[in-house]
C-alpha cells in the first residue's frame, strides 16, 4: 500500500487544532487524528467540526476504548470518524464489539498494543479479533518512568519489524519516535506514519533550518510518500 502520513491533533483548544489541521492538509498530510487530548476536551463536537471542515479527509478518533466498545465506536462513526482505536488490553469481547460497530457503520478499527506484556502477541490477537490495522505503541508514562530511573526507554522501532512480520494487516508505530525515526518506519514494513502535533521542531535535526511547521510537514510528507508502495501481506492485489 502507499504510505500514509497522519497528523495527531494532540491539542485541547479547538481553534489551535483547526489551524494545525489546515496546516497539515496544505502540507500534504493524508489523515487527521483527533488525538486523545482533543477528544477529552472537545468530544463528539470536535470530531464533527473536523468532519465539517474537512469533508473528504479520513479522520482517526483515538478513543483508546477499553469498554462499551460498540457504543463508543458507533458514536464516533456517526460524528464523522473513519477510524477508531481500541486497546489490546481491553477484554476480547470489547474488541469484538468495536469490530462489529466498524462493520455496521463503515469505519476501520485500529487495535493498539500499548501495555501488552508481549507486544508481538498483542498485535497477533488484535488481528485475530478482526482489527483492520495495528498500532504498535510505547506509552508516554512508560517511557518517562523508565527514563527517570536512568534506564533506556523502549522505542517502537525495537520490535517494529517483529510486529510487522507477525500480522497480515498494516502497522503504525507510535510513542517517543523522533521525526527522523517516524519517517523511516515504512522501511520496516509499517506504512502508516503518525506525526504528533504540536511538533517538537527544535528537538529534531531533520527539521533544523527547515522553517515553519508547514514546511517541516511538507518535507516529512515528501520523504514518506517517496518510499513508494510498502508491501502488506494481507493486502489484496
Amino acid at each position: 500500500m502507499k504510505p500514509i502520513v497522519q497528523v495527531s491533533l494532540d491539542l485541547i483548544d479547538m481553534n489551535e487544532a483547526m489551524e494545525m489541521a489546515h496546516t497539515a492538509i496544505r502540507a500534504g498530510v493524508d489523515w487527521l487524528e483527533a488525538g486523545t487530548p482533543f477528544i477529552l476536551a472537545e468530544g463528539l463536537h470536535g470530531v464533527k467540526a473536523l468532519r465539517k471542515e474537512f469533508p473528504n479527509t479520513p479522520i482517526v478518533a483515538d478513543l483508546k476504548t477499553m469498554d462499551g466498545g460498540y457504543l463508543e465506536a458507533e458514536m464516533m462513526a456517526k460524528a464523522g470518524a473513519t477510524h477508531v482505536v481500541v486497546m489490546a488490553r481491553s477484554h476480547p469481547e470489547t474488541i469484538k464489539c468495536v469490530v462489529q460497530a466498524g462493520h455496521d457503520h463503515g469505519v476501520f478499527v485500529m487495535g493498539d498494543n500499548l501495555g501488552c506484556p508481549d507486544m508481538v502477541q498483542g498485535a497477533r490477537e488484535l488481528e485475530e479479533l478482526g482489527c483492520d490495522m495495528v498500532i504498535h505503541h510505547i506509552g508516554f508514562d512508560e517511557r518517562r518512568g523508565i527514563a527517570a530511573r536512568g534506564e533506556r526507554a523502549p522505542n517502537p522501532l525495537d520490535q517494529l519489524k517483529a510486529v510487522v512480520d507477525a500480522v497480515q494487516i498494516p502497522v503504525q508505530a507510535v510513542g517517543g519516535l523522533s521525526l527522523e525515526q517516524a519517517i523511516v518506519s515504512p522501511s520496516y514494513g509499517a506504512p502508516l506514519v503518525v506525526i504528533g502535533a504540536p511538533l517538537a521542531i527544535d528537538a529534531d535535526s531533520f527539521s533544523r533550518g527547515a522553517g515553519n511547521v508547514e514546511e517541516v510537514l511538507r518535507k516529512i510528507c515528501e520523504a514518506v510518500h517517496g518510499y513508494g508502495d510498502v508491501a502488506v501481506k494481507g493486502e489484496k492485489k
